[in-house]
């Protein structure tokens, strides 16, 4: 197959950025029965993540696994921020982690943190302890995946939650809605289900000054800045509109 027949073959799949994943697949593999393999794949749907096993995010090659996450561009806010906001020496924690892909970039950028990052699907931990320090990856339900030690000294904690409302999952593109698990996109009936919970605990979790930074989507930034104000946290927003990204800050009272 040349290039050139992989080009349209993609392109004829619907995929908007056929050259640059032709050019990726023939990155993977020189065997023309395992390139057919996942041309093939790709063509039914599969995320060329998943097919290449890696995704790319703030410059890294982060490893990705069927049915996992595969990060987004615009959770590099969410990295930003934390970057900036994060105290020398800080202690940092990517609850909902996923692939780790958050707490991988931000160990980059920042080596003076000490990061601790935490999912509930045994897969999205699989692939974080290839990203991360496998000790420095817990599983478990939230806050209860963490070391006990770490409550009450938590300067910033990073949490990209699902936040898809329920109703809307079958509006979402087929990549993520058949091929990456379902708790890791359902958000409950307004999208906020997983953020209560983190809100309930952050208080508790945070040092004092803490923050906590939770990716959301424009129509959700009210209601999210209301649950923080209501759980004691001083809430504020950040917007970045080269990534169409957004998120809600909730601060810890303290100092």
């Amino acid at each position: 197959m040349t290039a050139m027949d992989l080009v349209e073959r993609l392109r004829a799949a619907g995929c908007v950025y056929a050259e640059e994943e032709a050019a990726l697949l023939l990155e993977t593999t020189s065997d023309a029965a395992e390139l057919e393999r996942l041309v093939v794949a790709r063509e039914a749907g599969r995320p060329l993540e998943h097919l290449l096993g890696w995704a790319g995010f703030d410059g890294l090659r982060i490893a990705v696994a069927d049915g996992v996450f595969v990060p987004r561009q615009r959770t590099l806010l969410l990295v930003d921020l934390a970057d900036q906001l994060a105290p020398a020496g800080g202690t940092v924690v990517d609850l909902c982690c996923g692939s780790g892909a958050l707490l991988a970039a931000l160990a980059v950028r920042r080596p003076d943190l000490d990061g601790h990052a935490a999912d509930l699907d045994p897969d999205a931990v699989a692939c974080a302890r290839t990203n991360l320090p496998p000790e420095r990856v817990h599983q478990g339900d939230l806050y209860d995946a963490l070391p006990v030690g770490l409550r009450g000294r938590v300067d910033v904690l990073v949490v990209n939650a699902p936040y898809v409302p329920t109703e809307e999952l079958g509006t979402m593109p087929g990549e993520a809605r058949d091929h990456e698990h379902l708790v890791t996109l359902d958000g409950g009936s307004d999208g906020l289900d997983v953020h209560r919970r983190v809100a309930d605990g952050a208080t508790s979790w945070l040092a004092p000054g803490g923050l906590l930074l939770i990716e959301v989507a424009p129509m959700q930034v009210d209601a999210a800045l209301e649950m923080m104000a209501a759980r004691g946290l001083e809430p504020a927003v950040a917007e970045d509109p080269d990534l169409d990204a957004v998120a809600v800050i909730g601060g810890q009272r303290g100092s």
